[in-house]
């Protein structure tokens, strides 16, 4: 096919031999499969910021850091070189998260390069060489999902230790590769120390997985997976190996009434002070 005009300086470099044929278009993202050599790998381009479905990326962006303090005030004032900034961080975010998690033994895509927007990584295929599918368009058996929901689970733990929530995760975006499951999209990874919607988002992302995978395995439905492991990591006890459970012990205590009503009672007389010395 013709090469597209992003994936142009990545031949022109010697990064990319030919481009084979398009293999998915995303809410962020075009992924085509290219050769590289004797190896098969794919790229993908991201869109630019106005072309893209998804949104909030302050929400996620949240503590990340910045290069320096110049890039930092210019991406607060939206100037042009800060929104330049802004689309370079959010794809070195995936090439670094992508980075971070092969090395604590999360099953995602090695990455190799992102030159120019376009991100060049492994390709996932099937036992039989082929583009691996989504999750979402296969059909499982009960056992399948019960098995395919525990190793995500440990994929999400393998990441939370390692300092990172996807804050994304879906069905749509994992890959039923010849190994089991991959997670992929990654350019809005949350800090999960430095971001204040840490454990909202974590629970989201565990919540979703349990949503699907009981479909098939309808015992899945409700379970607490995700404030366990925020729980646990809060508390510095997860680990990889941590035993999970999906339930949660809810503190049970009796109310303080009297203290309840002190509060009440300090308020209301805070209330009437301040209405008189405005009324003064």
């Amino acid at each position: 096919m013709k090469t597209p005009k992003r994936i142009q300086p990545l031949v022109a470099e010697g990064l990319v031999d030919e481009v084979i044929r398009q293999l998915m278009s995303g809410k962020e993202a075009t992924v085509y499969i290219v050769r590289c050599g004797e190896e098969i790998r794919c790229a993908k381009v991201y869109k630019e910021a106005n072309q893209r479905s998804f949104r909030k990326n302050a929400f996620y962006q949240e503590g990340r850091k910045t290069k320096n303090s110049r890039q930092a005030r210019a991406m607060e004032k939206g100037s042009r070189y800060g929104r330049q900034m802004q689309e370079e961080a959010w794809q070195s975010a995936e090439v670094d998260a992508l980075y971070r998690l092969a090395a604590a033994g999360v099953r995602v895509p090695l990455p190799y390069i992102c030159h120019e927007g376009v991100l060049l990584m492994d390709l996932v295929t099937d036992a039989e060489g082929d583009p691996a599918p989504r999750l979402n368009d296969i059909e499982l058996s009960a056992a399948q999902a019960r098995e395919f929901h525990a190793g995500l689970l440990n994929q999400v733990v393998r990441m939370l230790c390692a300092g990172i929530i996807h804050g994304d995760l879906s069905e749509y975006n994992i890959l039923v590769g010849c190994h089991g499951p991959v997670i992929i999209d990654l350019p809005q990874a949350v800090d999960a120390a430095g971001n204040s919607n840490a454990g909202t988002m974590l629970e989201r992302d565990v919540a979703n997985l349990a949503s699907y995978f009981s479909r098939f395995a309808p015992e899945l439905d409700g379970s607490e997976y995700g404030k366990e492991i925020w729980q646990l990591y809060q508390a510095g006890r997860l680990s990889p190996e941590s035993e999970l459970t999906g339930r949660i012990e809810i503190e049970q205590r009796s109310a303080d009434v009297d203290a309840v009503l002190e509060e009440v009672k300090l308020a209301l007389q805070e209330e009437a002070r301040r209405q008189l010395y405005q009324a003064g």
